[in-house]
């Protein structure tokens, strides 16, 4: 059965009128979201990461959205990848790569999307989590890093054979590495499992490293953490994984980031929320507080009549996005009732509270309820 396709606009968050930049934008924030390198086997995610790079491929094309809006989908039928979507991850990454800017923040969080080098003799991939506080999420940093990695042996130079010998081609896949079994259309490969892909065989292995061209060694690398960077991202590090074989090149290094939790701010995409107690005095007359932010103390105006849960906004002060603009802190106002009171503290709100009783507000809200029940 045919699924319904949903409006482009409304797939990316956005009004008909919209900007090409507010089209980019709106594309990037779903894609980083999305994206199956931060959703692995999550096939939601998978379909509306392929669904909003649809929507972006009309809607960031002149032609086509001229199309789109005046006849929907089926104006852009069969154009381009419009018409029935992307066949794959790979289709997406080369279309819209452009988006987000070589060794931009898409590279740094995913590692430039799905291709991958393909040499045979590349080393293994590593992976690893650090945390880090709220404040170094905000500001970006730089982390020391302590790793444990096979590196080359120095005494076969990473040939895996005793020195004064030399590993031989492997006689089963011709120095392959893998070995196909099957005729015509249907053909397995697999691993050679003489030389368990490497291609050669040692009949003398070196004593250091058995035979492997690799020890396991501690290295310290330094690791750039960029502004804004969010909770669950993944960091690459181009070639600090595990050395190739026979000169291949090395593997990558992915670093998953945890934000650890902030004792005043919570993040809400580019703003921060921070909540204030404020006293029933300095609500219901205003006043003037010093509260925390991302840049240290300053000063907050609470306007006269300040009701509990009221949003107080704080421009700029945020966090910044990929293009360096910030958001605002907003204020969360959380009217504070003491738990003891003072003989002289009762006497007054006593006196206020019988005051309060006679205002016109009080009065007419029961009245109100008086008449609901008669």
């Amino acid at each position: 059965m045919a699924t319904t396709k949903r409006d482009y606009y409304e797939v990316l968050g956005l009004a008909k009128g919209a900007s090409t930049d507010d089209i980019k934008k709106a594309y990037r924030k779903l894609a980083m979201k999305h994206h199956p390198d931060r959703n692995p086997g999550d096939k939601e995610a998978e379909g509306k990461f392929k669904e909003a790079a649809e929507a972006y491929e009309v809607l960031s094309d002149e032609q086509k959205r001229a199309r789109y809006d005046q006849h929907g989908h089926a104006g852009v039928e069969g154009m381009g990848h419009a018409g029935g979507g992307f066949n794959s991850m790979e289709d997406i990454f080369a279309a819209f790569g452009d988006v987000f800017g070589g060794g931009s923040i898409f590279d740094q969080f995913f590692g430039g999307g799905g291709g991958g080098r393909s040499e045979r003799n590349q080393g293994a991939s590593l992976k690893l989590g650090i945390e880090i506080t709220f404040r170094e999420a905000v500001k970006g940093t730089t982390k020391t890093i302590d790793l444990k990695r096979n590196e080359p042996c120095e005494t076969c130079n990473g040939s895996g054979a005793k020195p004064g010998t030399k590993a031989t081609t492997c006689r089963l896949c011709g120095g392959q590495g893998v070995v196909r079994q099957g005729q015509g259309f249907f053909v397995m490969q697999t691993t050679c499992p003489q030389c368990r892909g490497a291609g050669k065989s040692i009949a003398d292995p070196c004593g250091t490293c058995s035979g492997q061209g690799a020890k396991p060694k501690k290295v310290t690398i330094k690791l750039k953490i960029p502004a804004g960077i969010e909770d669950g991202s993944r960091l690459r590090v181009g070639g600090e994984g595990e050395p190739g074989r026979d000169g291949g090149p090395r593997g990558d290094l992915y670093v998953y980031v945890k934000v650890a939790a902030d004792q005043f701010f919570e993040r809400h995409e580019q703003d921060v929320v921070c909540k204030i107690p404020v006293t029933y005095g300095q609500a219901a007359l205003g006043a003037e507080l010093e509260v925390p932010t991302l840049e240290g103390a300053a000063k907050l105006k609470v306007p006269a009549g300040t009701q509990p849960g009221d949003l107080l906004r704080m421009r700029g002060l945020g966090i910044p996005d990929e293009r360096g603009h910030r958001g605002d802190q907003i204020v969360v106002v959380q009217v504070t009732v003491p738990k003891r009171t003072t003989d002289r503290q009762k006497e007054l709100l006593k006196e206020l509270g019988e005051i309060e009783e006679r205002s016109a507000e009080h009065k007419g809200f029961f009245d109100k309820m008086k008449a609901l029940f008669e």
